[in-house]
């Protein structure tokens, strides 16, 4: 009887820090920069606040440069801020656009959220 040993290492999951922009979601960014006469150079900010039905909101605004202990992303074209604090609720989310017959907006599809508001705009985690 012949035995087989296997060798190597266990890895844990490693975690997705990053958070990612669909085109559709950057190619909006970039109209309301520049509807908003929004300098090229500023950044969106991602983020979330306490509120909200589920506890806690999604953030999004404009920046002209990063905060200090931001992490920063370059995606499709847009310069994205960060937090830590948001960072941690956010990882691997992907931020889109849609336009269809159940409304306009952008959605945030986070893969940390356990449960979600009606509206899509507060999750808990």
């Amino acid at each position: 009887m012949s035995e087989t040993i296997i060798t190597g290492t266990i890895s844990k999951p490693q975690l997705q820090e990053d958070i990612t922009l669909t085109a559709k979601a950057a190619e909006q960014i970039k109209k309301i920069k520049l509807e908003n006469n929004i300098p090229e150079s500023h950044g969106l900010r991602v983020g979330v606040k306490g509120g909200g039905c589920s506890g806690l909101s999604y953030v999004l605004g404009f920046d002209a440069e990063a905060r200090p202990n931001d992490k920063t992303f370059a995606i499709h074209g847009i310069t994205v801020f960060i937090d830590p604090k948001s960072l941690f609720f956010l990882s691997g989310t992907e931020l889109d656009f849609q336009d269809g017959l159940n409304g306009k907006g952008f959605v945030f599809n986070n893969p940390n959220a356990q449960k979600t508001c009606g509206c899509g705009s507060s999750f808990s985690a």
